[in-house]
């Protein structure tokens, strides 16, 4: 998951993944989008497959690159499963003030004189 989530953080990278969520494009294709060089999609893409979010695949002499859909259910289902146990947590200190502050009472304000 450390890899995947890596490879999340860089904003090329999220990008790329956006351009071949839904279609299969050549580095060729793909590096047309983005004004760096052609050397540096390639290494994009070679740490995106090395984290299981996009496929590779071989035709002729060109690669071919997509969003491996699985990948990123992953981290979805990762990242849900953070969020639920620390909404559960914070559920469970704001359940715990509210018992510590009703059972106080109420708070009652005096005048000085």
């Amino acid at each position: 998951m450390d890899t995947a989530l890596h490879a999340l953080a860089e904003p090329h990278r999220r990008d790329i993944l956006r351009l071949i969520h839904n279609k299969e494009l050549s580095s060729g294709e793909i590096a047309s989008h983005f004004e760096i060089t052609g050397p540096a999609i390639s290494q994009h893409l070679k740490v995106l497959v090395d984290a299981r979010l996009v496929t590779m695949r071989k035709q002729g002499t060109k690669r071919l690159y997509q969003a491996r859909p699985e990948g990123l259910a992953e981290v979805r289902a990762y990242l849900e499963r953070f969020w639920e146990d620390n909404l559960q947590q914070l559920k469970m200190v704001a359940e715990a003030e509210e018992r510590r502050t009703t059972s106080r009472g109420p708070v009652s304000k005096k005048r000085r004189a």
